[in-house]
């Protein structure tokens, strides 16, 4: 079973950096694109860390590793990067498959569109992380990738956002390893129906709020507060 996250911090710059941390009370069969603990294999743990929009680090692998030390994380995990603020994840569960999402659309791409010269630099990521509680086979903890992937979009269109995602989104799906194995992952499979609307209804929420670059939000509420306005409630 994967754990509700904890939300904890990191000090960075004279600032507290929220992390999100998910522990399995046993080892789980996991599929991630996460930039640690990536592919498919038995993980631990998850972790989805803020970073400022300024992040330019070529060794993300090697950060989020020392991330998970300094929260004494052990074994295995998947570790991923966003400039969302983490606190603001959305869960959703549907006939016990249970996902939570962080979104930042602020750089939709239709997958096969032309690269632009330059990337207007926004937050944009969204990160999805699903816990099926039945064992998925290698190929259906695969097409559970791609149905999750499939009701992001899904969502994103229904926003009217217009892109199919953005450059940087990873999803994990993290299942039991014991147990009958289940074949299929597609959307109108046993688990993967489930999964589309839990992600897809974690995406339309996270979606349709204003979102603000963590790293940009003190400038804004400081200037909100000059300006008589209160500070930014992003809903």
């Amino acid at each position: 079973m994967l754990s509700d996250p904890i939300l904890t911090s990191r000090a960075e710059d004279g600032r507290s950096v929220p992390l999100l941390v998910w522990h399995a009370d046993a080892p789980l069969r996991a599929v991630s694109s996460g930039p640690l603990g990536g592919g498919i294999g038995v993980r631990r743990w998850v972790l989805n860390a803020t970073v400022p929009m300024s992040y330019d680090r070529e060794d993300p692998a090697a950060h989020l590793a020392s991330l998970a030390a300094e929260l004494a994380l052990d074994g295995p995990g998947v570790g991923l990067l966003t400039g969302v603020d983490v606190t603001e994840v959305v869960a959703r569960t549907d006939t016990g498959v249970r996902a939570w999402v962080t979104v930042g659309l602020g750089t939709p791409v239709p997958a096969a569109a032309p690269t632009p010269a330059a990337l207007v630099h926004r937050v944009g990521t969204v990160n999805i992380v699903v816990y099926v509680p039945a064992r998925l086979a290698d190929s259906a903890l695969v097409n559970a990738v791609a149905t999750a992937t499939e009701a992001k979009t899904q969502a994103i269109t229904e926003l009217g956002v217009p892109g199919t995602g953005t450059p940087t989104d990873a999803v994990t799906v993290l299942c039991p390893v014991d147990g009958p194995e289940a074949a299929y992952g597609g959307p109108r499979s046993a688990w993967g129906a489930p999964l589309a609307r839990a992600v897809h209804a974690a995406v339309l929420v996270g979606g349709a709020r204003p979102v603000v670059p963590w790293s940009e939000q003190l400038t804004v509420e400081k200037t909100t507060r000059s300006a008589g306005v209160g500070a930014f409630n992003d809903g």
